[in-house]
């Protein structure tokens, strides 16, 4: 594909649309990927069951710190407006632009992803394309302490859609969640919490006897993964306090 001309403006169809932001950044060289929920559409488009199909509001792009000011330019010339202040304010974690005539925002995290808990979602960005690897989208997911219905969708999606194993690929890398979870008492806190919710939820979401064994079986063969790991000694410390103090952060709302 060629380099996107500056007059180009988002199109309406927000699929179409992020397709067309991942090939733009893949012709440009320009070092982006999708998370959130279009992410998890792009991986397992043909294996949603029709229970687990969802509307997706924004567009949730990360990049590397390297790639931050190419990732500007990039949205700059492909139609979308800035968010001045805030990007002069956060812009080294954090980017947002507008669509305005689709009246859609569009973030950007830069190397890290910081809500709830922080995941490092670009270490490994170059393992999959167009979106981060498996186990870094669920963890995105996994890590809302406030878990809404579409994460609970998300979450459901993805364990039907993808065998949890050791490898990366179209497989959820457990090895990767449980090393993550095992020097993180936080993080392990609410990624236990949420695939609690997960076990007692997911029936309710309306996918068949089938499809809720089989994300029941791959969510046992997550949890049995994490819990065998080695736990580091920050996180033995922390598990003295429990639940008595905070365990996240509380991510602020930007409007």
């Amino acid at each position: 594909m060629s380099r996107v001309e500056p007059s180009a403006a988002p199109l309406a169809d927000i699929v179409a649309e992020a397709g067309r932001l991942i090939d733009a950044a893949r012709s440009s060289d320009v070092t982006v990927r999708l998370i959130g929920g279009l992410a998890i559409y792009f991986h397992t488009t043909e294996d949603i069951p029709e229970a687990l199909r969802r509307c997706y509001g924004d567009i949730d792009l990360t990049t590397t710190r390297a790639a931050g000011r190419g990732t500007a330019e990039l949205l700059a010339g492909l139609g979308y407006e800035p968010s001045r202040e805030f990007n002069a304010l956060h812009g080294s974690r954090r980017l947002m632009f507008y669509d305005v005539p689709n009246q859609r925002k569009l973030d950007v995290f830069v190397d890290k992803f910081e809500m709830c808990h922080t995941i490092p979602i670009t270490g490994r960005i170059a393992l999959d394309e167009p979106t981060i690897p498996l186990a870094e989208l669920l963890l995105t997911k996994l890590q809302v302490v406030e878990l809404t219905d579409k994460d609970m969708l998300d979450i459901v999606t993805l364990l039907h859609g993808h065998e949890v194993g050791t490898q990366d690929g179209e497989v959820i890398n457990a090895d990767f969640i449980a090393g993550l979870t095992a020097d993180d008492w936080g993080l392990w806190r609410t990624t236990k919490m949420n695939l609690e919710r997960v076990r007692e939820r997911a029936r309710a979401v309306g996918i068949s006897d089938d499809e809720y064994r089989t994300v029941m079986e791959r969510l046992d063969v997550l949890w049995e993964r994490i819990e065998s790991e080695p736990k580091s000694r920050g996180w033995r410390l922390r598990d003295r306090v429990g639940d008595r103090k905070r365990w996240y952060e509380t991510p602020d709302e930007v409007a």
